[in-house]
This record gives C-alpha cells, structure tokens and sequence, in this order.
C-alpha cells in the first residue's frame, strides 16, 4: 500500500464559544443539578477556553417555535381539564398560561440550519484541498464524506457533487456513521482506492456541527461534558496513487481494529428535541484497550528493528486528553517525549470528532518541524468501539 496525502484543508467554526459562556448558560438553567458546585472546575480540567461553532451558541440553547402545549393538543387538554371541573373561564386561563410556555426546539429545528452549515463548510473545505493539491473538481475520480451529527439522505456525498459540480462518473462514497474515525478510516479506504488505481484522484470531506448535541435541558454529568468538550470543524484533503509536488505524507499501511461488546459506551440518540450525544464512564478505559492492541501492530510490523525505530510524531485522536495521557504513559521504551505534542494543541480548542486527525496533521504541517523521511502514526477511535491507525512516511 502506497498513498499519497496532500496538506488537509481546515475550515473552523465561525462562531467563538468561550467555555465561561457555557458554564453561565448551563449554570443559570440547572442551578440545583449535583454537579453545579463544581462547574468550574469541572471547565477548567478540559482544558478548553474556547471553540468554533458552526452556528452561533444563542442558536443551540433557544426555545422551539411552538409551546410546550402543542405537543399535547389543545381540544385534549381542554377536554381533560373539564373532566376535572374546571370552569370554561379558568380552562381558558391555564390553556393560555400553558401556550406561553416555550416547547423545546424539535429535531427538524435543531438540524436544518445545521445541516445547511456542514455543507457549506464542507463545500469551502473541498475547495480548499483542491486548491492546495493544485487540482480542480473536474480532476476527483472519487469523493469520501462524513457527517455523524446532521442526518440526512441524500447527503454530503451528493451535496458536494452538485455544489462542486463534479463529474458524473464520480465515484460517491458517504460514511454517516464513522463519527470519530472517519479521518483515519477515510484515509485508509482512500488508499486501498488508490493501489487498486494509481491514478485515481481521491477527494476526502468530513463536516461535522457537533454543536448539536448541545442539549440545555440535560441535567447529568456527562451531558455538562458533552457540552464542553465538541467543536464544529470542516476538513478535507485529497489523495493521490503516485506522488504530486504538493504531497506531505506516504501512507504504508493501515490497521483496524475492533473491540466487542462496547457499542453501547457512547451513541448518538435522537429524541424528539433533537440529537444526544451519550457517554459511558468506562469508555476510556475501553479506547485505551484499542491503544495497547496499536501498539503490538507497531511491534508486529517492526519486529525485526525494535530498538530504533520509532514514529517521529503521533497524530492521534483518542476522544480525550485522558487517553493521550494514557499511551504516552504506555509507549514502547525508548520513544522521544513530545510525539503528541500537536495532538493536545487541537484538544485546547475542543473536540472535532471525525474531522480531528485531519486538524491534527495540519498543525503539525503548518510548524514545520517533520522533514522528509520521518515517520508517521495516525490514530483514531470512535464510538462501536473502534479504531483504525495508519503509518507513513513524511515527505
């Protein structure tokens, strides 16, 4: 296998978040919630101050168009209320004081403008990784896309197609469903693409508006996480069978891996307000399980030189700064400090999902500070429970 990655395109959530507006907002509404003494330090510890939305954080935490009463129906409620007693006048009354009651916003609600922001960051992000790869949309043989959190068929795939005006015998590949994996996974089906057509140019779009999981009326602790940890993020990158100039990194193989009877550790649940996102506690024990089973691949692969080689950087996305901990605590001896340095610079501005390995590699592009002939790993796990890594060379 032999891939080549040109430098990813980032689009950032326009809208800055601070972390001090959510603690306020989320502050105000469950004031009385277990975990509301130790709200701040509960901010402080993810490290995050601030990231971008792809919508503006008054968007997520606003009342829906209808009344809490509509959901019910007005004639049932009045009906109930009179088998109870009450007079004409004083249903009137509560009908009128329960429509003044603001419902919460409904899935369509929440997702439309949503969703109508992941393909236009997707759009502007496709751009860009055409424009850096010095190639134009007439030239993709094959589009990738991803997008976990905004539901929709037909979807990025085919919205792209159109806005980019691709051509008609383009190879469409859309993974909803990938969520936190889809850099790396994306990268690794590209490059099986590609060995089974060196000339086939492959363009990857991941658009993700984690934003709405944003859930105000949630109450438990990890939903207060969930809160501050996500950030909206558009990425794309193109990949090629043979090298171009502006080729970065050789992908040499890729590995795969999937851990039983955890897929219900972290899901995505749609309610009728919307998209939740829901954790498990022991989920990062589980990812750091995934981890260790990366690294016996690494020992695996370079059995025969165990004592001097080593990746240059990491790139890696294992949901949160405890599992980076975790595998710089439990890399092979003799590994440099710092392999994760640019993985924990992305995690300050919050958590991108499937578009993180992506900003990741970006970051450590954009120091310049690899040089030809270091290696690379890139790492990702997501929700199922599963994972995916490559290694390469950088250019």
């Amino acid at each position: 296998m032999a891939a080549y990655l040109c430098p990813p395109a980032v689009i950032h959530g326009e809208h800055a978040v601070k972390t001090s507006q959510i603690v306020a907002e989320v502050g105000d509404r469950h004031p009385h919630a277990a975990w509301a003494p130790r709200i701040d330090g509960i901010a402080a510890s993810t490290g995050i101050e601030t990231r971008g939305w792809m919508l503006p954080l008054e968007t997520a935490v606003a009342p829906g168009k209808g009344s809490g009463l509509h959901a019910v129906g007005i004639a049932p409620a009045q009906e109930a209320l009179a088998r109870d007693g009450f007079a004409q006048q004083d249903v009137d009354r509560v009908i009128a004081a329960l429509e003044s009651i603001p419902a919460p916003q409904t899935v369509q609600e929440r997702t439309a403008p949503a969703w109508e922001a992941v393909q236009s960051y997707g759009e502007r992000a496709a751009r860009g990784a055409l424009q850096t790869a010095g190639l134009d949309a007439a030239d993709v043989d094959c589009l990738i896309t991803s997008h976990s959190t905004t539901p929709a068929l037909p979807g990025l795939d085919i919205a792209l197609s159109n806005r980019l005006s691709l051509r008609s015998d383009t190879l469409l590949l859309p993974a909803t469903q990938w969520a936190c994996i889809a850099g790396t996974r994306s990268l690794a089906l590209a490059a099986e693409l590609v060995a089974a057509d060196p000339d086939r140019v492959v363009l990857v779009v991941i658009s993700e508006a984690l934003s709405t999981t944003y859930q105000p009326g949630d109450d438990t602790l990890e939903s207060l996480i969930v809160r501050l940890l996500f950030a909206d993020t558009a990425v794309a990158a193109v990949v090629t069978g043979r090298p171009r100039p502006e080729s970065v990194l050789r992908l040499d193989a890729a590995w795969h891996h999937t851990l039983p009877g955890t897929q219900d550790l972290h899901r995505l649940e749609t309610r009728a307000d919307g998209t939740h996102f829901v954790m498990d506690r022991r989920g990062p024990r589980a990812v750091q399980e995934t981890v260790t089973a990366m690294w016996e691949w690494l020992r695996t692969r370079y059995q025969d030189d165990p004592d001097s080689w080593h990746p240059d950087v990491l790139l890696a996305h294992p949901g949160g700064t405890r599992v980076l901990e975790y595998m710089e605590q439990t890399m092979p001896d003799g590994w440099p400090s710092g392999l994760l340095d640019y993985s924990r610079d992305s995690y300050t501005t919050g958590n991108r999902g499937g578009a993180a390995v992506f900003d990741i590699l970006r970051r450590a592009h954009d120091a310049g500070q690899l040089k030809a002939g270091h290696r690379a790993v890139l790492y990702a796990a997501a929700p199922g429970l599963t994972a995916t890594a490559l290694e390469g060379q950088w250019l």
